[in-house]
């Protein structure tokens, strides 16, 4: 298996990003086609889908975006800490406004249960 990782490295950047987008592309294909077996999903299967990829996503920002934000800020302290903190904070005021603005229905209400800004 060591081997097969060594003789990856030894493609082509591009053939192996190339490689890597058509395997997210699969997986994310294989993993949406779940839909096409099954009628009515469980409330608690997709509440544990979201919670798990809510998990996710904030791993993902925090290992990709904020980790090497704070890194590379300068500073001691919680001076270093700062600029990613606002940015984080600016993020998510900006979701709960948009989430208080935006004209949504969620699963199983009545369209007269939307939220946000009425619409006609």
């Amino acid at each position: 298996m060591f081997e097969q990782i060594v003789d990856f490295a030894k493609v082509h950047p591009i053939l192996s990003a190339f490689y890597a987008s058509v395997f997210t592309w699969g997986l994310t294909a294989l993993g949406a086609s779940l839909v096409f077996f099954f009628k009515k999903a469980n409330r608690a299967v997709l509440d544990g889908m979201l919670g798990f990829t809510g998990g996710v996503m904030v791993a993902a920002s925090f290992w990709s975006l904020l980790a090497p934000a704070i890194e590379n800020s300068a500073g001691e302290g919680f001076v270093k800490v700062l600029p990613a903190a606002i940015g984080f904070a600016i993020g998510a005021l900006s979701l709960f406004g948009m989430d208080k603005v935006m004209p949504h229905l969620h699963i199983n209400f009545k369209k007269e249960e939307a939220e946000g800004i009425k619409t006609k």
